[in-house]
């Protein structure tokens, strides 16, 4: 079978396992781990506390640092709620397309690394390639640490890293950093005719909402005052994004509890723990006010997730080596967060590249094209040469 033909076979196999970052991984990655051990590739696993997910590590090639990592996640995001044209977990093939969750983000990338892998076996390979599969990545980039750390110490410390998102195989170079937070008011409960016994959650919330509004403008107003030169951005400054809220129980109960959650993305070069901070000081403030009211009343905000801005590397290996690859003299940025700011921050030059367009991920009838497939095999194909290259 071409390589080609692999990853679409690939692809479809690892679309059909259902990892939603809310589920297990282990069926994926058990299926990865026998497909590896049929080549003759060991591999290691590194699980989560509870053991319900993990992450997938396996070197090809000498024992030498200087090498290459492919780095991976596993989880996809939810189809609940959404509307298909087919089932989310077949990989389905029409008008060119091939649809189904996790083809574009990024289980193409993956399917591509595993399709390589016969070849990698083969080469004359001076410096190794580590393949790196991670989970939860999509609720905040919990699982690749644990694997990272392991470079370096347990595993040889490579030289570069390709983080596969889907960027139409066009190296990115950069992206924003993304602080996720909850937070929550505890009120106290009263007859909503006599709201001056009670502490409304509610209305506690909605000061912290108006804030969180001044906060973008403010951000929208410095615009990338702050952030590295050379670098474009859509949208070109640090962003406050408000997800999700709830509170109350009925319109004549002076509501004890609301919880929001929220998140800043800043640019990279952007001062994102003075954000927290001023976040944190307006929590404070709040929480004073309501215990004014009511002594058991409180405002408490927790730091759900805090994913490290990708940076640009003058003149980095891992982007000189995909810019070369590729032919590109154009390197993005992304406003998307991912991986690539953990490999960097432990000191490992990064790119993203990989099959697939972001715009069409986390959507229904996500899909990929055979055409970046074929794209992303030719990028390994490249990959595995320089690999065989002196180090």
């Amino acid at each position: 079978m071409a390589v080609a033909a692999q990853s679409v076979a690939l692809l479809a196999r690892l679309v059909a396992h259902r990892t939603v970052s809310a589920d297990s991984n282990l069926g994926l990655i058990e299926d990865v781990r026998a497909y590896l051990a049929g080549h003759g590739i060991e591999s290691r696993l590194v699980p989560n506390a509870d053991g319900t997910k993990a992450n997938l590590l396996a070197t090809i090639g000498p024992a030498v640092s200087g090498g290459a990592v492919l780095s991976g996640h596993t989880d996809v995001v939810p189809v609940a709620g959404q509307t298909w044209a087919s089932d989310p977990f077949e990989l389905t093939e029409r008008d060119g397309k091939l649809f189904g969750r996790g083809a574009s983000d990024m289980k193409g990338f993956i399917a591509c690394a595993l399709a390589a892998v016969p070849k990698f076996r083969e080469a004359p390979l001076l410096r190794p390639i580590h393949l790196c599969l991670s989970y939860d990545e999509e609720v905040g980039c919990f699982g690749a640490p644990d694997a990272i750390r392991l470079f370096g110490v347990d595993l040889p410390r490579p030289a570069v890293c390709v983080v596969g998102e889907p960027s139409t195989m066009r190296p990115v170079i950069a992206h924003k950093g993304d602080w996720v937070f909850e937070v929550t008011v505890t009120g106290r409960e009263a007859h909503s005719s006599a709201p001056h016994l009670g502490a409304n959650a509610i209305v506690s919330m909605g000061r912290f909402l108006a804030f969180l509004d001044a906060l973008q403008a403010d951000l929208r107003a410095l615009g990338t005052n702050g952030a590295l030169p050379g670098v474009e951005f859509d949208p070109p400054w640090t962003t406050v994004g408000i997800g999700k809220i709830a509170g109350g129980t009925a319109a004549n109960i002076v509501p004890r509890e609301c919880r929001l959650t929220w998140e800043f993305r800043a640019l990279p070069g952007v001062d994102a723990a003075a954000i927290h901070a001023r976040a944190q000081a307006k929590v404070a403030e709040l929480d004073a006010a309501i215990r004014a009211e009511a002594p058991e009343a409180g405002v408490r905000m927790r730091t759900y997730a805090n994913v490290p801005a990708f940076r640009p590397e003058a003149q980095g290996p891992a982007q000189k080596l995909a810019m070369a690859i590729t032919g590109s003299n154009a390197p993005a940025a992304v406003a998307f967060a991912s991986e690539a700011g953990q490999f960097q921050d432990a000191g490992i030059s990064t790119v993203i590249c990989g099959p697939g367009d972001i715009a069409v991920a986390h959507r229904p009838d996500e899909y990929t094209t055979r055409d970046q497939l074929a794209q992303c095999d030719r990028f390994l194909e490249k990959l595995a040469e320089w690999a065989c290259r002196p180090i």
